[in-house]
């Protein structure tokens, strides 16, 4: 089977339920965006924040400045990642800013009843909003687009670990806005966008940016051709010896960004329904190869 196929199977498996259990999740992130991010001029990176630096300064239309950053980089998406890749950021990158139009009457209402007389209350209800919902955006095998195609394109064209690239990307970002909204503004970010990774990462099992992958499989090579062709990672193979039935067989292990963690993780299962695999959390990788910012090959 083309590897081609199984992204595409596993991207329609179960797509209508992913499909609106995302949608919801992108609903309740955009009315927690209009509510406290928009109206306290909190900015926390990405198009959306760029959104807010812009809407203040010149008055542009945020979720039309949105949508425009948006269509523009699924364009630059489709041209540096291709198809495939692009297909998961589109549902996300055209219902955002559809959802931040939609949600602003519902926002101005709302908006009464969340002046808490203690700020940093509103910052972790954001934030816990926040958090909550993007991860199980990223569970269902989707993004909003934006920064996370930046970051993608980065990753591939530069070897940047996406979480440097994130880091960098919307440090930058959040860096203007404490100069144009102020720097206990800029602090109050900081707070929501730590908040939201911690509960990202929880959500999409761990606390790191990389998930290692310890795979058993009886067809090594075709998973070892799709980690390489598809996934852009690298691997190593490892010699075993079973305990109880001293049996060698050999054990793939790979590290892979846990934004791709659904996607691998079902591609393996569609290559080899039996494949046993062991995950765990990979907090740091450094050096490796020139193709790839993994360190096995």
């Amino acid at each position: 089977m083309d590897y081609k196929d199984i992204i595409k199977i596993v991207t329609k498996k179960n797509f209508w339920l992913r499909f609106l259990i995302s949608s919801l999740a992108i609903f309740l992130l955009a009315l927690n965006y209009n509510v406290f991010l928009v109206h306290h001029n909190l900015v926390i990176g990405g198009t959306s924040g760029l959104a807010i630096i812009l809407n203040h300064l010149f008055g542009f239309s945020i979720s039309l400045i949105i949508l425009i950053f948006n269509l523009v980089l699924i364009i630059i998406s489709y041209l540096t990642l291709g198809k495939e890749q692009t297909r998961r950021t589109i549902i996300g990158s055209l219902l955002y800013p559809l959802f931040v139009e939609i949600t602003l009457p519902l926002a101005t209402y709302l908006i009464s009843y969340t002046n808490f007389d203690n700020f940093l209350l509103t910052i972790l209800v954001s934030g816990l909003i926040y958090g909550f919902t993007t991860g199980v955006i990223y569970k269902m095998g989707y993004t909003t687009g934006g920064a996370d195609i930046i970051m993608q394109i980065v990753n591939k064209y530069f070897h940047i670990p996406t979480g440097k690239a994130s880091l960098f990307v919307n440090g930058v970002i959040v860096g203007a806005a404490g100069l144009i909204f102020g720097i206990p503004k800029m602090l109050y970010a900081i707070i929501i966008i730590v908040i939201n990774t911690i509960l990202v990462d929880k959500i999409l099992i761990g606390i790191s940016d990389s998930k290692m992958f310890f795979i058993y499989t009886k067809k090594e090579k075709e998973v070892a051709d799709f980690i390489i062709n598809e996934i852009n990672a690298g691997y190593t193979i490892l010699t075993t010896e079973g305990g109880y039935s001293k049996t060698k067989r050999k054990m793939l292990m790979c590290v892979v960004p846990t934004r791709d963690y659904f996607l691998f993780k079902e591609s393996v299962l569609e290559i080899d329904k039996d494949a046993f695999f062991v995950i765990s959390d990979c907090y740091e990788v450094k050096g490796g190869v020139k193709r790839s910012n993994l360190p096995f090959i």
